[in-house]
């Protein structure tokens, strides 16, 4: 015969006082899991969502990212015209060359400058990226020191306001637009006009990158493959959306350091769990071989101390979740280790991040409450009578 929940309930509230002190341990710990992954989770969608299926990006040879990389504008020529790129309505072939700096600029909160990146592009660049718009001024003219900022970057730094001006290169850059570039990669980004940007980083002989866009999915499958297999122009070639997929390997430091906090914090928190059952077992020492006359068996009783102990870590999670909710869509950045740069990410607590911080609070209520268990449905009736 099992023992009903409302019993393992009622103990609960009568002890509220230890209940109390042990989920907010437990929340604590949860907490800490749930802002970690949230993290991991906003900086994952901020690559994987990026890019679209049908553009391929080219990079040199043996290069990881557009900032190592260097294609001679030679090689461009060669790649604008193959077949399978879509043309746009004037009948030019969807390819656009692009250069890619890091420059450092000040963060608005003061607390110091760190690396932006840079994109210079042409204007079939805004072509290959349909799904960014223009949310404030406008976009930048050719040849000109014009930039447009990512909104992000907008919000988060210094000198980016319409008609602000920001200096690099040889020269100062007037900011003429705002773009939204909502969960993607590019929201970590200033663009500007490639040429004048060759110009002002001697970079005219070469481009970072080039982005170009297929017709169809066999035709981008199928540039991916000629341009990795052309020995002459030794170029490597990505589907756009693989290439920013491959970069959330910048979030394994995060992830590391996090799991590691959320072991130390588990640990710690399964022992005060563990405690304050070995408490209720003392203090309930009579009402257990009270239970035992009634005719409980020692594995319901077993059964019964677990699910107090996991109702505990449960509640200590929905504490967490309430706790970290404030954070949930906040905006925050990184360094990241492969284009040296910041990326600019938002805080994501999905369904899926609460999921797992439940599972993480209901093993804690698991491991802590096993043993105190078994040693209530341990206890002899007489001894536990006379205490």
């Amino acid at each position: 015969m099992a023992i009903p929940i409302t019993y393992n309930i009622r103990n609960l509230r009568l002890r509220l006082g230890a209940t109390m002190m042990t989920a907010l341990g437990i929340a604590l710990t949860v907490a800490v899991a749930v802002f970690i992954m949230a993290l991991l989770a906003g900086l994952n969608k901020a690559f994987v969502s990026s890019g679209n299926p049908l553009n391929v990006l080219v990079i040199r040879k043996a290069s990881q990212t557009e900032l190592q990389s260097g294609i001679d504008r030679d090689a461009y020529q060669t790649i604008k015209y193959l077949p399978g790129i879509a043309k746009d309505s004037s009948g030019e072939p969807l390819a656009s060359g692009e250069d890619v700096v890091v420059i450092v600029i000040p963060r608005k909160d003061g607390t110091g400058e760190t690396n932006v990146t840079v994109r210079g592009m042409s204007p079939i660049g805004f072509e290959l990226r349909p799904n960014i718009k223009l949310v404030d001024g406008r976009w930048f003219n050719t040849g000109q020191r014009e930039i447009v900022v990512s909104k992000s970057i907008h919000d988060r730094f210094r000198n980016t306001g319409i008609g602000d001006e920001l200096f690099f290169g040889k020269g100062k850059w007037k900011v003429v637009g705002v773009f939204d570039a909502g969960d993607t990669a590019a929201s970590s980004e200033i663009w500007a006009d490639v040429n004048q940007m060759g110009s002002d980083f001697d970079r005219s002989a070469a481009f970072s990158s080039v982005l170009v866009h297929a017709t169809d999915p066999v035709s981008a499958q199928a540039l991916k493959n000629r341009m990795n297999d052309d020995q002459r122009l030794a170029l490597d070639a990505y589907k756009e959306t693989d290439y920013y997929a491959e970069q959330t390997k910048s979030g394994a430091p995060i992830k590391f350091v996090g799991i590691v906090v959320a072991i130390v914090m588990a640990v710690g928190s399964c022992f005060a769990a563990m405690n304050t059952m070995y408490a209720a077992v003392a203090y309930r020492s009579r009402e257990i071989a009270t239970l035992r006359i009634l005719g409980f068996s020692r594995p319901s009783i077993i059964t019964s101390f677990v699910i107090e102990s996991v109702l505990l870590a449960l509640l200590g999670a929905v504490v967490g979740l309430i706790l970290m909710m404030p954070f949930n869509g906040l905006t925050t950045g990184t360094g990241n280790a492969m284009t040296f740069s910041e990326t600019v990410f938002s805080i994501r607590i999905t369904l899926e991040v609460m999921l797992v911080a439940i599972a993480f609070a209901v093993s804690m209520g698991l491991f802590g409450g096993i043993a105190p268990a078994w040693h209530a449905s341990r206890r002899e009736i007489l001894a536990a009578l006379r205490d």
